[in-house]
């Protein structure tokens, strides 16, 4: 059982040094110190009150998308459209922000509830599209992404653009009452998104582990001929699993225009839930150490946007370490199923 994990181990952090040595020969290549960049990261994402705050402002809707896409990936789906989910969810607690008008503590749980209702709407077309269809998740996602971003930008630049025109780039800004508060103006989070994403992250651990629906995504994600074959409901459990996802997604996505932005913009989720994807990769969906690893790379990319103020270098820097991390996190998992099971880090099947 060590040999096992000393193994598995091993695959989950060669990737990761392999691609920090690339990026680091990048960096020489440049004529820049790769200790000096790090140190640069490290003070922008993790040395101060200010550099953890902003670290923690991409850690929760980073973190959320991740368990979000361990729900499909465990069903064996490839949810593509994570992005779109995320913007739907915006899109809705957009529309509750400028429209309702309650009181801040009614107003922010509907706005976080419409965020996941928009989330599992997408997720849910795209399992229709997939069940009834026959049409790969992949493509599906791609598009719906596309439409989704689409849909945003004629919201910001016709419907809800401000009567004597205004910026294109963003909708007005949301009333203040409509913000998800941060716990202090020295401490720029919010402690209800952090407890809340907690909560999120047991309860699915909990949920795969010990509920019959875990047990269903599980089999549908092994084999879902058998799985079928055996009695399992695998469209509805696909479906399911399209919409829990959506929902947590789409949480995720009104974080960005509820605290983060306090409007609607287009590419408000900033990718967020493609790095998702890359954290699931790299992770094997190993639930317990989503939150920690979202934290790192959310300080990474904190961090890296004082690279170019200081160290005359872009910041899309993290862009390039993220990429080469999923092509050699991508080859390291081919070398890995072509070994034999008992070399690959995991435990024989019974």
């Amino acid at each position: 059982m060590n040999n096992s994990r000393a193994r598995s181990l091993g695959f989950t952090l060669l990737p990761i040094l392999l691609s920090l040595m690339i990026t680091a020969l990048l960096i020489i290549a440049v004529g820049q110190n790769p200790l000096d960049v790090l140190t640069v990261i490290w003070q922008g994402g993790f040395a101060s009150t200010t550099s953890i705050a902003d670290s923690l402002n991409l850690w929760i809707p980073l973190t959320l998308a991740s368990v979000a896409l361990i729900v499909t990936f465990t069903a064996g789906l490839w949810n593509i459209g994570v992005e779109g989910q995320m913007m739907m969810g915006a899109i809705f607690a957009s529309w509750a922000a400028r429209t309702l008008d309650f009181p801040s503590p009614i107003l922010i749980p509907v706005e976080l509830l419409l965020a996941a209702l928009g989330g599992a709407f997408v997720g849910l077309i795209i399992g229709v599209l997939k069940t009834r269809f026959n049409i790969n998740e992949i493509f599906s996602g791609v598009a719906i992404n596309a439409l989704v971003n689409v849909f945003s930008i004629y919201l910001v630049s016709v419907l809800w653009r401000a009567p004597e025109g205004g910026n294109v780039q963003s909708t007005p800004p949301f009333r203040q009452s409509a913000w998800i508060p941060p716990f202090s103006p020295d401490f720029s989070v919010s402690l209800l998104m952090v407890v809340l994403v907690i909560a999120i992250t047991v309860l699915v651990a909990l949920a795969l582990r010990t509920t019959r629906w875990g047990l269903r995504l599980k089999a549908t994600g092994k084999n879902p001929r058998s799985a079928l074959l055996l009695g399992v409901p695998t469209e509805r459990t696909t479906l399911s699993a399209f919409m829990v996802c959506g929902m947590i997604a789409g949480i995720a996505g009104s974080y960005r225009v509820l605290f983060t932005y306090h409007s609607l913009r287009p590419g408000a989720s900033g990718g967020i839930g493609f790095l998702g994807l890359l954290i699931v990769l790299l992770l094997s969906m190993r639930m317990m150490w989503v939150p920690l690893v979202a934290f790192i790379f959310a300080g990474i990319l904190a961090g890296s946007s004082r690279v170019q103020s200081r160290l005359q270098l872009d910041q899309s820097l993290a862009g390039v370490l993220q990429g080469i991390l999923v092509l050699t996190v991508l080859l390291f998992n081919g070398i890995r199923e072509r070994l034999p099971e008992r070399w690959r880090g995991e435990a024989p099947h019974e």
